[in-house]
């Protein structure tokens, strides 16, 4: 196909960069399609859209299950569709997969994508663990295909009979867009003065041993059990900062215990929400995610791909994002086998370096965002 209108829908503009970065542009050179993006507004929204490449269409799409503003998002959505006679509808995320799937699926659309960026009712139960499962499989049934973020994600697909087998696939060895190894998460191309300008803002010595983590500050990603591991490592080191990049939010949020030591702890910089995190990246010795849920963690990726060791839990998704004893470490979610491995990287410069540049290698050679884009392409042609 050429010349085809793509709508991608997402809830929030904060997944956009990770999601996206300048895919649009990249295909667009190759098929000239034009590429719209729906999400709830924001400025960064329209901020993006210029950057990126692709046209915003503004529609309120809540994160929480919320049956009237659903209703009210697919028919906006639905009428978007009809009035600009869109050729393909790619949905994100269990939400903007289900509002978008329904609003093809109404206005006729014959190509119809769900990308499954994880399993949202891993860590649920009861009733509203039926109910987020019935949900994915209200989607799954709705889309024509189904791109797996991991292998992981496949495998519980298919074992949870979310869709039809045949509808499920991989974009290489897994992730949704790849990572920009040549230019953004390139630590080569960072100078000496913004690296100390930006170590100056945060107030992080020069002789510091920073471990650090980006992402949404929530219970499910480990925080807790982050913070609770951190008490341990203050009373072996004087030396350490761990640096937390990214909002803490209230869905999903951590004990009111780890706020206060978060906002009070000297040692512990929290930055908010942060719009490009990468330079952060050179401010750390080692990385952490001792996270409990994902689809496939990119972060972890561009954490690699900025030449540091990954600790990571073995959580669906990330068994598939380092190489045990290459690239980084597996931990558990518990506080004190966290404290023993950051502990491990800290007392040992040789290891970090080596599996921070075997890291590089690994992404490089395996999640480079053009090798992901021309997957795109040619499998799926949108």
């Amino acid at each position: 196909m050429s010349n085809q209108k793509t709508l991608h829908v997402v809830t929030v503009s904060f997944v956009i960069n990770h999601f996206f970065g300048n895919q649009f542009r990249y295909l667009n050179s190759l098929n000239n399609n034009d590429y719209y993006l729906a999400c709830s507004p924001s400025d960064e929204l329209f901020e993006l859209s210029s950057k990126l490449g692709f046209t915003a269409v503004p529609v309120n799409i809540t994160r929480e299950i919320s049956p009237f503003s659903d209703l009210v998002s697919i028919f906006k959505l639905y009428l978007f569709i009809r009035r600009n006679k869109i050729d393909s509808v790619i949905g994100h995320t269990p939400k903007g997969g289900l509002v978008a799937m329904v609003a093809a699926f109404l206005a006729g659309v014959e190509n119809r994508f769900y990308f499954r960026h994880g399993i949202i009712y891993e860590t649920s139960s009861g009733l509203k663990r039926k109910l987020l499962k019935g949900i994915e499989k209200l989607t799954g049934r709705l889309a024509n295909q189904i791109i797996c973020v991991s292998n992981d994600v496949k495998k519980i697909s298919e074992r949870d009979g979310l869709n039809a087998n045949y509808k499920n696939m991989l974009l290489g060895l897994g992730t949704c867009n790849g990572i920009d190894v040549n230019n953004k998460f390139n630590p080569d191309k960072y100078s000496d003065s913004e690296v100390t300008n930006l170590r100056e803002r945060l107030g992080i010595s020069e002789d510091s041993l920073v471990v650090g983590y980006v992402g949404r500050i929530v219970r499910d990603k480990g925080i807790n059990e982050l913070v609770s591991a951190w008490k341990l490592l203050k009373q072996k080191y004087t030396n350490i900062v761990l640096l937390l990049v990214g909002p803490i939010e209230e869905r999903d949020s951590i004990s009111s215990d780890t706020i206060s030591i978060i906002r009070n702890d000297n040692t512990i910089i929290n930055t908010g929400f942060v719009l490009d995190s990468s330079l952060y990246f050179k401010l750390m010795n080692l990385f952490i995610l001792p996270t409990y849920r994902e689809g496939f963690p990119t972060v972890s990726l561009e954490a690699s791909s900025m030449r540091l060791p990954v600790l990571i839990t073995k959580a669906t998704g990330c068994k598939e994002s380092i190489i045990e004893g290459v690239t980084g470490l597996f931990v558990k979610n518990d506080p004190s086998d966290i404290a023993t491995q950051i502990d491990c990287y800290l007392q040992n410069e040789s290891m970090r370096l080596l599996h921070g540049g075997n890291g590089r290698k690994f992404v490089s050679e395996n999640f480079d965002q053009e090798k992901i884009w021309n997957e795109i392409h040619n499998k799926l042609n949108y």
